[in-house]
C-alpha cells in the first residue's frame, strides 16, 4: 500500500514537470510567434527596403545557407568561425579568471596589493584593444586575445566574491578533523563557489560574443559573421545582415542553454524554492 503511494507520487511529480517544460515550451513559442507578427506587420507598415519582412530574411538564410555569400564562403563556414574563436577565447578566460579569482579571495592581501593594477583594465573594453591587437597579433590569437579580454574580468570578479561568501566555520571544521588546505579547497571552497563561477561563465560569454562581433567588423578576414554582416552592409543588403545578426543571437542562447543546464545539473536544490 504504502509502495503504491510513494510510487503514485514519483509519477505524479514527473507528470507535473514533463507538463511544466511543454507549458514552458509553448508560452516561448507564443512569444517568438507575437514577435515575428508584430515584425511583419510593422514592415507591411512601412514598407522600406531598409525594414525587411521576416519573410525577406528567411529567403535570405535560405540563399546563404545554399548558395554562401558573395564571396562564395557558407554561411556554415562564417557561423563556424566565430564560434571557433569564441571557445578559444572563452576557454582561456575560464582557465586563467578561475584560478585567478581562488587566489585572490583566499589570500585577500595578494588582492588587496595589486587591484591598483588590475581593476583599471576592467574598465577599459575589449573593442578599445582592437588596434593593439592588430598590430601585435594575427589570425585566431587576435581573436582569442580580445575575447579573453572580454571573458576574463566578469569570471574573475564573480569567483573573486563568491569565494567571500564561503563560510569560515566550514574552513574550521575540516582544519579540526585534519583536512589539507588542498581537500578543503576541493570540497569546501570550489563547490561552495561554483554558482558564482557559472554566473560570471553565463556574463563572461555574452561578453565574448559581444567583443568576437565588434573584431570581425575591424577587418581583416575573410569569414566570421560579423565580416558577413559587414560585407552585407556595405552592398546594403539589409536581409543578409539581419541574418548574421539572428544567427548570433541564437548561437550564443544555445550556449547560454548549455552553461543553464550544468547548473541546474550541478544544484538542482537551487532550482526548487519559490514563493
Amino acid at each position: 500500500m504504502a509502495t503504491a503511494i510513494v510510487q503514485g507520487e514519483g509519477r505524479s511529480l514527473v507528470f507535473r514537470a514533463v507538463g511544466s517544460r511543454l507549458t514552458t515550451i509553448a508560452w516561448n513559442f507564443f512569444a517568438v510567434s507575437v514577435a515575428l507578427l508584430l515584425w511583419q506587420l510593422a514592415a507591411m507598415a512601412i514598407a522600406s527596403p531598409f525594414f525587411p519582412s521576416p519573410v525577406k530574411v528567411v529567403q535570405a538564410f535560405i540563399r546563404l545557407a545554399l548558395h554562401g555569400d558573395t564571396y562564395g564562403h557558407s554561411l556554415w563556414a562564417h557561423a563556424g568561425a566565430s564560434i571557433e574563436r569564441v571557445l578559444v577565447g572563452f576557454g582561456l578566460g575560464v582557465t586563467a579568471g578561475v584560478p585567478l579569482g581562488l587566489l585572490m579571495g583566499l589570500y585577500q592581501s595578494v588582492y588587496k596589493r595589486t587591484r591598483a593594477v588590475l581593476e583599471p583594465f576592467r574598465f577599459i573594453p575589449p573593442i578599445a584593444w582592437i588596434p593593439l591587437a592588430i598590430i601585435f597579433f594575427s589570425g585566431l590569437a587576435r581573436f582569442a586575445f580580445l575575447i579573453f579580454l572580454g571573458a576574463f574580468f566578469p569570471i574573475f570578479t564573480s569567483t573573486l566574491v563568491g569565494v567571500a561568501r564561503v563560510e569560515p566555520i566550514n574552513r574550521k571544521v575540516g582544519l579540526v578533523h585534519g583536512a589539507t588546505k588542498l581537500w578543503i579547497l576541493c570540497h569546501v571552497v570550489v563547490p561552495t563557489v561554483m554558482p558564482d563561477i557559472l554566473a560570471g561563465m553565463r556574463v563572461g560569454l555574452g561578453a565574448a560574443w559581444l567583443t568576437i562581433v565588434a573584431a570581425e567588423l575591424a577587418g581583416g578576414i575573410s569569414t566570421g559573421l560579423g565580416r558577413m554582416m559587414t560585407n552585407y552592409a556595405e552592398l546594403i543588403q539589409v536581409p543578409e545582415v539581419i541574418v548574421g545578426m539572428l544567427l548570433i543571437g541564437f548561437i550564443g542562447f544555445l550556449m547560454n542553454e548549455v552553461l543553464l543546464l550544468i547548473e541546474k545539473y550541478l544544484f538542482r536544490w537551487r532550482w526548487q524554492v519559490t514563493l
